[in-house]
């Protein structure tokens, strides 16, 4: 016999072997055994999860003339018949290429005359939603008024293309994906019974890409075997054969992405370049290892949500600490974005260079995840520059020794008289000359503020994001905008921080710059 690829040569012949889908082969089964055949089905699922497969075993199951407790025997001569495809109890139809209202008359024409042996005529309609709407129409009356010997099995990928009338008349069974675990038990069996040896990583791997699609997952198996023949299937074998990066390759990636070390990413696209990777492959599991990093940060227990060892959980929950919660949402975004228009691009290397760089540079951006990924690097840098003066190697001062150092670090500062809401108002009415002094990221930080005065004379700065409002409730970032202002009025104001959640009471809220908009007061430096 010629050679069988391994999802035909291992497709299930009873129900028992059916993996991933026992809710449904425990409900046809004890249709079986109490006689409650149903006239209609309908079995949606995506590709690969065994639609096909359970439709031809209890087409042999209905037929049988000894059936079992897992469904067919497969021994008598009806099952024999229908395995062999010579059986004309059993008809299967692909209805992506016979989808015309005259396909399904000849159908019907058909299903008028009983079967001459069996008990059974048994109809399997493959991809059913590529019927057209006049072939639907004419099978209608015939799921409605079917000869007692009659079973229809619609299978369909989409079943929301389906119309109602035919809906209401099936039984729907929802095939679900299978998960990795259950795809790689199964691909070890088969495995071992080729006698070939794999190691449990590679398997994992293969399950993994093949997204809960069995028949994906054996194809894959396969390429991977004919490719390295003979010899045991590693892990570094399976990655090689479909094109896929080693997880460490990731995590590099994302530690000169948290670090914003544009050199680091480029070395990183190079060398993903130089192997022949697909980039858009590479950038679809970029995403989902950022998803198991999103996924250990916020889980308690993330173990059962990521598939992978705990020596490697734990390597991941290393690299979560380091990158914020926003940060992630913004590289998944802006990666996602990336990955549906690398399907037409020309030069998918330009734009996938262009967006890390983009990640490497938050300050391009003025969204509500940028600036958290802007706030993360200050505070890195400012990490790297107390480290940095503690081991003395930043020259404060050229000649003042110890005591010109700490004068340079912690200037007198200037004694100003307390404002008054005048001087408040003052302030608020030459904003644009106060934004100019401050640092750009706090100058950013206050551009969706809303300024207003309480009836103490406090300066009120209220914020609708809680991040920002965070921002300013430190004490230096709040003496920087005190003493802009005091240079400015020659006053020391007060500043009320706040964050309004609410719009309806942020609205309370007096704005100050557009009560004084006509006001031109002018201050000196």
């Amino acid at each position: 016999m010629s050679y069988q690829a391994l999802y035909r040569k291992y497709r299930p012949k009873d129900f028992s072997n059916v993996k991933g889908q026992e809710h449904i082969v425990t409900t046809l089964n004890n249709q079986i055994k109490g006689d409650r055949i149903g006239h209609a089905y309908l079995f949606c699922g995506t590709r690969g999860t065994g639609k096909t497969t359970v439709a031809k075993i209890f087409a042999k199951a209905v037929n049988c003339e000894n059936p079992k407790e897992n469904g067919p025997c497969g021994e008598c001569a009806m099952c024999r018949a229908i395995e062999e495809q010579s059986s004309m109890n059993v008809v299967e139809i692909d209805a992506a290429s016979n989808n015309r209202v005259d396909d399904i008359r000849q159908v019907i024409d058909e299903v008028q005359y009983s079967p001459a042996e069996g008990k059974f005529k048994v109809y399997i309609i493959d991809e059913v939603h590529m019927l057209s709407v006049s072939a639907f129409n004419a099978l209608l009356k015939t799921l409605e008024e079917p000869p007692s010997y009659l079973i229809f099995i619609l299978a369909t990928t989409e079943a929301h293309k389906i119309p109602l009338t035919i809906l209401s008349r099936c039984q729907r069974y929802d095939f679900k994906r299978i998960s990795v675990d259950t795809i790689a038990e199964r691909l070890k069996e088969l495995l071992d019974r080729e006698g070939i040896e794999a190691e449990e990583r590679a398997l994992t791997y293969i399950a993994r890409q093949a997204d809960g699609a069995l028949r994906d997952g054996l194809s894959l198996l396969e390429q991977c075997i004919s490719f390295y023949f003979g010899k045991k299937l590693t892990y570094e074998n399976v990655l090689n054969v479909l094109g896929a990066v080693d997880q460490s390759v990731y995590h590099r990636l994302l530690q000169a992405l948290a670090e914003n070390r544009v050199n680091g990413v480029m070395d990183v696209v190079a060398g993903i370049v130089e192997q022949g990777k697909d980039l858009t492959q590479f950038v679809n599991e970029f995403v989902w290892y950022l998803r198991n990093i999103l996924v250990v940060k916020t889980s308690e227990e993330p173990a059962d949500l990521v598939d992978m060892s705990e020596e490697s959980l734990q390597e991941m929950k290393t690299f979560a600490e380091q990158v914020e919660l926003e940060m992630i949402f913004r590289y998944i975004r802006i990666l996602s974005a990336l990955a549906g228009d690398m399907k037409y691009s020309n030069n998918k290397r330009v734009m996938l260079e262009v967006a890390f760089i983009k990640l490497c540079r938050p300050q391009l951006e003025k969204d509500y995840d940028s600036l958290v990924n802007r706030l993360h690097n200050l505070e890195q840098m400012n990490e790297e520059l107390q480290v940095a003066l503690e081991e003395g190697t930043i020259a404060v001062s050229a000649s003042g020794g110890e005591t010109g150092a700490k004068e340079a670090l912690a200037p007198k500062k200037e004694i100003r008289p307390e404002a008054v809401p005048e001087d408040v108002k003052s302030v608020v009415a030459n904003w644009k000359q106060v934004l100019a002094r401050m640092s750009p990221v706090s100058r950013t930080m206050l551009d969706e503020v809303r300024l207003s005065v309480s009836d103490s004379g406090m300066l009120i700065l209220a914020f609708s994001q809680s991040t920002t409002a965070e921002y300013f409730k430190k004490e230096e970032r709040q003496q920087e905008l005190i003493d802009v202002a005091g240079q400015l009025t020659g006053k020391e104001i007060q500043l009320d921080i706040r964050y309004v959640e609410s719009k309806r009471e942020m609205n309370t809220l007096p704005e100050l710059r557009n009560i004084i908009k006509n006001v031109e007061i002018v201050l000196e430096d």
